[in-house]
């Protein structure tokens, strides 16, 4: 609730941005997820809920499949970003387990020098 009718309320309202999907300056920044806002964590397990998509369907939206288009996509791109993140991870430990016999006389020298 803004107090729209009083200056600070307008200059609330005229500062406020509301998009309709995500535009394209956010469009290619990592998005980030809020554990603490999750469905699961937040509401009781028998608890009824609606999601925007479906509620806007039902009151007359007409871009619902489109939505769930472009959702699929979503999903596919962010399963292939997480595979890639897993196999650098898998990659990184492997090389660390390999190389590490190999430095281990250079770490007793670094840590002589007060590193860790």
């Amino acid at each position: 609730m803004l107090p729209h009718k009083i200056k600070r309320g307008k200059d609330a309202l005229g500062r406020l941005k509301a998009f309709e999907g995500i535009p394209p300056q956010y469009n290619k920044t990592k998005r980030m997820i809020v554990p603490a806002a999750h469905r699961i964590i937040r509401l009781k397990p028998g608890r009824k809920y609606c999601d925007l998509n479906r509620l806007a369907h039902e009151v007359g939206w007409k871009y619902q499949p489109v939505i769930a288009s472009l959702e699929a996509k979503r999903k596919a791109k962010s399963s292939i970003f997480v595979g890639k993140a897993r196999s650098d991870a898998a990659l990184k430990r492997k090389a660390k387990e390999t190389v590490s016999k190999k430095i281990r006389s250079y770490e007793k020298v670094i840590k002589g020098y007060g590193y860790r």
